[in-house]
């Protein structure tokens, strides 16, 4: 894997490192084959708004295939990579994150899904077009089926009340390939710098898949952070600001980071799953008891999407729509 050209590093953050040091032993483990699945996954999202989904019904194969071709990519001298970009915000970007000033060390490559999520670069490369739409095939069915577990689970009807949102012909979705290079210089040190700042996922919910190399953290409750093991036979999942609205407060979009820690390259791959842009968000009636009072102002997820494009990373979006 190449290193990206040396950039002026004074300008991304550096992290130390996290509660109980390399390992969280307490992240949520979800069998989505298994019975109760539903009620595990909502323990799981009031708990910490995260968790690993286990025998998700997707080959590893089709995983690899995807690392493979995104390998394959980031390994183009940098010229090359540079004609499928600037982002803006779709392509290839390297080290800015958005355009209001947030820098991580990381390149990238963002694509809103369509029938053609690959229109928007210069890239015509078959192989990776054809890894690319089976991978986001799979991963819709799968999340289509998390989402459909978790009303189960918070025992609401219709069963598809959350993914037809996500699942509609108009759904706003979003694949995002991160690669975050390795930096030699921070070897024995106990510093990461930052890949990918600290932030909460505005839409419904992601779905990350990673190689074997660590640099996820999440943040608790009590606000201390700590690192998430990889696995890259699983995959995570994250509550979105959408889905913490939709459930009244009662699921939490949790805020994480990555820290990019210089040893070895962290290849991952997230699907954002948003809802058509015109879908009013409020919390769902089904779960508003009789009095209840909703904890935010309606919104439709255009207008909340253009928010989030405004804000940096950091900011908490939904505070301006609390009530």
């Amino acid at each position: 894997m190449v290193v990206l050209a040396n950039p002026a590093l004074h300008s991304i953050p550096l992290v130390g490192s996290p509660k109980h040091g390399a390992r969280f032993p307490g992240i949520p483990v979800v069998d989505l084959s298994r019975p109760g699945a539903g009620e595990a996954i909502v323990r799981a999202c009031e708990d910490l708004g995260f968790f690993k989904l286990v025998n998700h019904g997707i080959p590893a194969e089709l995983m690899r295939r995807l690392e493979a071709e995104a390998v394959k990519f980031f390994s183009l001298p940098q010229v090359e990579k540079e004609k499928s970009g600037p982002a803006n915000p779709f392509g290839y970007g390297d080290k800015r994150i958005g355009v209001n000033g947030d820098v991580g060390w990381l390149e990238y490559l963002l694509f809103v899904v369509t029938s053609d999520p690959l229109s928007c670069t210069s890239m015509t490369a078959c192989s990776f077009r054809s890894a690319l739409s089976e991978y986001l095939v799979a991963v819709r069915k799968m999340a289509s089926d998390v989402l459909r577990s978790m009303a189960e689970g918070l025992k609401i009807e219709p069963r598809d009340a959350l993914s037809k949102l996500a699942m509609d012909e108009h759904s706003d979705g979003i694949i995002r390939l991160n690669h975050y290079p390795p930096y030699p210089q921070l070897r024995g040190l106990n510093r990461s710098l930052t890949g990918f700042g600290e932030h909460t996922d505005p839409q419904i919910i992601s779905v990350l898949r990673s190689n074997d190399s660590s640099g996820l953290q999440i943040s608790l409750e009590d606000g201390s952070w700590v690192s998430v093991p990889p696995d890259q036979a699983s995959f995570f999942i994250n509550v979105g600001d959408c889905l913490q609205v939709l459930t009244n407060g009662r699921f939490r979009s949790v805020r994480h980071r990555v820290a990019a820690n210089g040893v070895k390259p962290r290849v991952s791959m997230i699907y954002f799953f948003g809802p058509p842009p015109a879908q009013r968000i409020a919390p769902l009636p089904q779960l508003m008891g009789e009095g209840k009072q909703s904890k935010y102002k309606e919104f439709t997820w255009g207008e909340y999407k253009k928010a989030a494009y405004r804000s940096r990373l950091g900011d908490n979006r939904l505070v301006q729509f609390e009530k």
